[in-house]
């Protein structure tokens, strides 16, 4: 294409920027020269983009007219700074002023990890461009068909010297497939690029032109009709270049020759002396633009705006708003070529798959040590413990009539998240593994009809080591295998969604399995690609590799995990799985005693925090109905605070002291002993962005018991007689401890599979200890209508039902009028919601007096005692209507008698409010 109707010195054309305040930085790129002449374009990994930025807050946006530039402060004292896609200002230390912190070491440290995240943005950014292009590896790395009947395979090892695939398409040859010398093969950063032909079939000839693209998925394309290129030229030529702007080049240094022409004229120096002074660029852009006609017909883009010496963004080139238009509206001819495409029954006739569906491979490496081979850190479908042989991976591309086909789209879920937890494996009430079918089925059904509307699954990324319960991953694009395949677990999502019911993970980025034969650990033979060397490579005590987070790479490969399942599984968000783990050099194996500086100090891996940041920011930034858990045992202050503001970013945070505390209580202080001031404090002492539950699989899983099987006392109920009264009152506890949970919660609340009927027995994986047993790894799902457990589920149910109708955990914060120590009674109030708990175990509670804010009537809505829920009803259907009296109690101006059963709770709501 010819270039006369502007010179060649220019960049391409850039949107011009809103007519807003907006921050312009200079790049550490651009010195004090001109940008004209100091420009120097970034080379980018990935595909040529207009939307390049040197900083998350460039803009690239259309405005209506060119950027004013106002003239430069000679004092500035504080820099604004704008997060990545939204307008708020940030200010480092920000949550620090709403919590009430204002320990200067802290602030200081969250000021350090700002500039420090600033420079790894910049460090990420001049590799892919924005987080958008960072976290989309999985759009090149891995197992991909290319267009031009050919199968592109990429990975990064960094440590490797020769590279190759091996598997059932090549016969297991380590030379047949392997990279090409050169960039095309291996470049600067450590990528390897593998083609894999596909084969011509006996008889047929090859394509005629090099780059005759395939529809894979359509039988038919245009192509099919007999496009011919010459005729496609012949149109393009016709209806869509203007004239004088398709030249034909007839050497390589014509472009050069003409450059040097518009610079110096027809007759330029020949030699340094002729060359003499050469102006600068404004003088000769104004030369040449005083040479030039003006035609406004034309759509090549005008250069009107110079830079006056202000700070200047050397990737925003900035045009007029007509130019830019004209520019805008014309499309590419892409749709030309496009026509020359032939659908997939040409494809079939003509070639032979390099690789077929199904079919396994491996990656082989030449390193200093010798030669390795490893399952590819990208492959979405892998078999990590295949008998007799070594684990390999699976290429999975089904026919289109194979393809799953999404059915529903995201539902809409309002007020609180309700999450039931649970382990695909041990969700059958058969003793073995269960797949994502029999869990489809037979599971799904149920948490929708138990109230839920959130299930998050855990143990579905591939792991080698069944009883690790799916936390020591090995490969982080794939599905586990032993539950099923990759479209299986896609029919899981859709249907969990087709029952209005989210569906997120459990994500483990804070550490990986060690094992090396399938697992990223020494993966290109050196000990430093994905992880830490030394010591800090090794988890202290679970014997995992930790993640080297500030390497730009392994961000790449993190964040890309994170969109990829987004993306392929339609999953709507993760729950970040022992974050302590990666947060601390010592891996949270350590005394906290709440002081601030053991948040600041020299165990703290700041560069894990700034993942978490850009985690976060990427997340939320691509995906906006995304939902962030963080799983922290330390509490790090700013956990769900924005990441404008100096937090991480998450919606929500895991309160893991509750169910410690419960269970610190049941096995240790007799119950009339239990404090009702200390069970509060834990509850309520932090409820912001709070998930709250009872027990998870932690509590049953970590060869502990389960909850009901201590509360209960399994052994002493074979019948499971309601009318025992150690049951009544054991499930009268039980009762209670899960009301109060849940009601206390900050938006959130999970349920760990079974416990909503009070399954009687622990979780034991299949392991060495117990003889690979699976009596303990499944659920005993005909106990739902049977005796106690019917009873517990029937209320579990209720309290579900509750909040789906009355919003109570979504109705802001906790009032707490009444705690009392000596009768064991607490009163709260929540929005126009009175809950009342009575713990004593012993004595009941004809006419006890509680304070409310409110005066008026009161309806009991939910009762622990009634007789559905295994109680004993004590309470009468006249009793359900309480008014308040003007007598003050709890600092309250009004209040009311309430009857209280032992170890009951009661929930009232504000029917009818009295004015005086």
């Amino acid at each position: 294409m010819g270039m006369a109707s502007y010179p060649l010195f220019l960049l391409a054309p850039q949107p011009p920027p809103p007519l807003v305040a907006a921050r312009h930085c200079r790049s550490p790129l651009a010195g004090s020269a001109h940008p004209l002449t100091s420009y120097r374009a970034p080379r980018l990994r990935r595909r040529q983009s207009f939307r390049c930025s040197s900083s998350p807050s460039s803009s690239t946006s259309s405005s209506s007219g060119p950027r004013e530039r106002s003239p430069r402060p000679r004092q500035r004292k504080q820099r604004t700074e704008q997060r990545p896609g939204s307008g708020s200002a940030v200010d480092p230390v920000g949550f620090l002023v709403k919590t009430g912190v204002s320990d200067r070491a802290f602030a200081q440290f969250l000021r350090d990890r700002h500039k420090a995240l600033k420079d790894r943005r910049w460090e990420l950014y001049s590799r892919f461009i924005d987080l958008k292009e960072g976290s989309s590896g999985y759009e090149l790395l891995g197992m991909h068909r290319h267009r031009q009947h050919r199968v592109d395979f990429m990975d990064w090892a960094p440590g490797a010297r020769y590279c190759s695939l091996i598997g059932d398409f090549n016969q297991w040859s380590a030379t047949e497939n392997c990279a090409r010398e050169g960039h095309l093969g291996h470049d600067d950063f450590g990528y390897w690029f593998v083609i894999l032909e596909d084969k011509l079939r006996e008889g047929q000839e090859p394509d005629e032109y090099f780059f005759q693209e395939y529809n894979y998925v359509d039988d038919y394309d245009k192509g099919d009709n007999g496009v011919d290129a010459k005729d496609l030229i012949r149109r393009m030529n016709e209806e869509y270049w203007e004239p004088g702007e398709v030249t034909s080049r007839k050497s390589r240094w014509e472009t050069v020759a003409k450059l040097y022409e518009q610079m110096f004229g027809p007759n330029g120096p020949q030699t340094e002396e002729e060359l003499g002074e050469i102006p600068d660029a404004e003088t000769r852009y104004k030369n040449w633009k005083a040479t030039q006609k003006d035609e406004s017909s034309s759509s090549s883009p005008s250069y009107d705006i110079i830079d006056t010496g202000q700070e200047f963004d050397i990737f925003n080139v900035v045009t007029d708003r007509a130019s830019f238009e004209k520019f805008q509206a014309k499309a590419t001819p892409l749709a030309y070529w496009v026509e020359m495409r032939k659908g997939r029954k040409a494809w079939i006739e003509k070639y032979v798959p390099a690789i077929s569906h199904k079919d396994k491979y491996r990656i082989y490496f030449n390193t200093p040590d010798g030669a390795l081979e490893r399952v590819p850190a990208w492959a979405t479908y892998v078999l990590p413990d295949a008998e007799g042989m070594q684990s390999y991976a699976v290429h999975w591309e089904p026919p289109p009539e194979e393809i799953y086909k999404w059915r529903f789209g995201r539902p809409k879920v309002k007020g609180s998240l309700r999450i039931y937890e649970c382990h695909v494996g041990i969700s059958g009430s058969e003793q073995k593994i269960s797949s994502f079918q029999e869990f489809t089925s037979n599971v799904l059904p149920h948490i929708k009809n138990a109230g839920y509307n959130a299930v998050q699954i855990i143990g579905v990324l591939e792991h080698k080591d069944y009883s690790s319960v799916g936390y020591k991953v090995t490969n982080y694009f794939a599905v586990s295998s032993r539950f099923g395949t990759p479209d299986d677990f896609k029919k899981l999502v859709d249907e969990a969604r087709g029952l209005g019911l989210l569906v997120l993970i459990d994500i483990v980025h804070s550490y990986a399995s060690a094992d090396e034969m399938v697992g990223l650990s020494l993966f290109d033979g050196s000990n430093d690609c994905y992880f830490h060397s030394g010591k800090r490579g090794h988890h202290k005590y679970w014997g995992t590799r930790m993640f080297k987070y500030d390497d730009v790479d392994v961000l790449h490969f993190l964040l890309s995990n994170l969109s990829w399942w987004v993306t392929e599984y339609k999953i709507d968000g993760f729950q970040f799985h022992s974050l302590s783990s990666m947060l601390y050099t010592h891996n949270g194996f350590s005394t906290f005693t709440g002081a601030i500086e053991e948040y600041c100090n020299q165990y703290v891996d700041k560069d894990a925090l700034i993942y978490l940041i850009l985690a976060n920011e990427m997340l939320h930034e691509l995906h906006p109905d995304i939902i962030t858990i963080a799983e922290d045992a330390t509490y790090y202050p700013g956990l769900c605070e924005p990441t404008t503001q100096g937090g991480l970013g998450f919606d929500y945070w895991a309160n893991l002291s509750i169910p410690e505390m419960w269970l610190w209580h049941l096995e240790n202080v007799p119950e009339r002993e239990w404090s009702m001031n200390k069970i509060m404090k834990v509850l309520i002492s932090s409820n912001h962005h709070m998930l709250s539950y009872v027990e998870n699989h932690n509590q049953s899983i970590s060869g502990r018991k389960s909850f009901a099987e201590i509360i209960l006392n399994t052994g002493m109920y074979s019948s499971g007689s309601v009318d025992d009264d150690l049951i009544f009152k054991a499930s009268s506890l039980l009762k209670i401890i899960k009301l109060i949970t849940f009601t206390t919660s900050g938006g959130a609340y999970l349920n760990f599979m079974g416990n909503e009927f009070a399954h009687p027995k622990r979780i034991e994986f299949p392991m060495s200890s117990n003889g690979y047993s699976f009596h303990l790894a499944c659920r005993q799902w005909e106990l739902l209508d049977k005796g106690v457990h019917k009873h517990i589920f029937n209320f579990d149910k209720d309290i579900m039902s509750l909040d789906e109708n009355e919003r109570v955990t979504s109705r802001g914060s906790l009032n707490v009028h009444h705690c009392d120590d000596t009768n064991m009674v607490i009163s709260f109030t929540r929005g126009p919601f009175l809950f009342v708990f009575n713990f004593n175990p012993e004595v009941p509670y004809q006419l006890y007096r509680v304070g409310v804010d409110e005066a008026g009537e009161y309806q009991l809505i939910l009762n622990t005692d009634e007789t559905k829920y295994g109680g004993r009803g004590e309470l009468k259907s006249s009793q359900y209507m309480k008014k308040t009296s003007d007598r003050r109690a709890d600092g309250c101006r009004n209040s009311l008698e309430l009857a209280l059963a032992s170890r009951s709770a009661q929930v009232y709501k504000l029917v009818r409010i009295l004015r005086i």
